[in-house]
């Protein structure tokens, strides 16, 4: 089960197949055509195309093969929650923390972004280096020229988080649907008891190799 919270607290509670229609949550995919100006498929992206004689025997001989193999049965390997596999050491900056401490929160943690919390340490939204970056220069890495902001005003809001069991396959999802990198676990009582990144699930698969990613 996934959620959604803003400054006004929980807007959304529901499964990934919900919270896909919720308006405004999914962002477009990175991935975009090579229509621009100076981009190309390069050697090493061959574009192909599919061989078959005039009675196109290739392309069904192809087909019946692959036919015969999506019926086979797959081993499946151990199903994975968020919670196990969350970071529960969570860096989190305050709504209405100034800009440049919340940058010197990411630095010292060594993060690129952190959840924010309001002043009764409920969710309301995430801040990132670049949300950052838009009201501060940072120069021989050193804060310079800070507008008067404070991460209220620079933070995403609202934001996506995972219930501790969810599985990691519709989590990685949500990653791909909105272009987060990560999102916080938050329980049944509201409490943000964790964050699950990218780099989280990579581990996994790379940990335990029989680890199956289907939709």
């Amino acid at each position: 089960m996934f959620s959604i919270y803003g400054v006004t607290g929980p807007i959304f509670h529901g499964p990934l197949e919900q919270l896909i229609q919720v308006p405004g949550v999914m962002r477009a995919r990175h991935a975009r055509g090579l229509d621009r100006e100076d981009e190309r498929l390069g050697a090493e992206m061959p574009v192909v195309g599919l061989d078959s004689d005039q009675n196109g025997a290739n392309f069904e001989s192809a087909a019946r093969a692959y036919q015969g193999m999506s019926y086979q049965e797959t081993e499946r390997g151990p199903l994975y929650h968020a919670y196990q596999i969350m970071s529960r050491e969570v860096t989190a900056v305050q709504a209405e923390s100034r800009i440049e401490n919340a940058w010197r929160t990411l630095v010292t943690g060594r993060i690129r972004q952190a959840p924010v919390l309001d002043s009764a340490y409920r969710l309301v939204g995430i801040v990132s280096e670049r949300d950052l970056l838009t009201v501060l220069n940072v120069e021989d890495g050193a804060v310079r020229d800070v507008l008067a902001r404070t991460v209220a005003e620079v933070m995403v809001s609202p934001v996506v988080s995972t219930d501790p069991i969810a599985d990691i396959r519709r989590v990685a999802r949500v990653l791909l649907d909105t272009g987060f990198t990560g999102v916080p676990v938050v329980n049944e009582a509201g409490e943000m008891v964790g964050f699950l990144s990218r780099g989280d699930i990579l581990r996994a698969v790379i940990a335990d190799p029989p680890l199956s990613l289907w939709a």
